[in-house]
């Protein structure tokens, strides 16, 4: 089975006046298609410069990363990030947060309405569908922020 994701021999380093710091030093991992896997470590150990590298946010200092067998260059469609703080829309309830991004693609309302159906009934959130992301408590709304990124997984 051909990786997923591959990083080989990455560093990170943020130059800041005064000093540079290393936030990753020649990180190799390698991630099977379909394979789960968990990012654990103390406060400041480079897990989030190590995600924002895969997703493209920002070019590693050295080193090399592939994601389907292209390397990563910067951000782009076929990779979704699920953020820390939820980045829902608070004036959208939890069914328009979830077809946002299907309807910026223009996809037919009833298409919209069925992959948003599905999604409120994997993540439990169907009986949530009108409520405002203020409604809910912080687990739902990664909840809901992960419905939005498997949205934009959708044939």
């Amino acid at each position: 089975m051909a990786d997923q994701i591959l990083v080989q021999h990455v560093h990170q380093v943020f130059n800041t006046p005064g000093q540079d710091i290393v936030a990753l030093q020649d990180i190799d991992l390698q991630i099977p298609q379909g394979q789960f896997v968990c990012l654990l470590g103390p406060s400041g150990c480079g897990k989030s410069t190590l995600l924002n590298a895969v997703a493209g946010f920002v070019l590693s200092s050295g080193g090399q990363i592939v994601v389907e067998g292209r390397p990563v260059t910067g951000p782009g469609p076929d990779r979704g990030m699920v953020f820390q703080e939820y980045a829902l829309f608070p004036w959208m309830t939890v069914g328009q947060n979830i077809a946002f991004g299907l309807e910026v693609q223009r996809w037919e309302r009833a298409r919209v309405n069925a992959k948003v159906d599905q999604l409120l009934d994997l993540l439990h959130l169907r009986d949530f569908r009108d409520r405002f992301p203020n409604e809910l408590s912080g687990g739902m709304r990664q909840r809901v922020a992960i419905a939005r990124v498997l949205a934009l997984d959708s044939p």
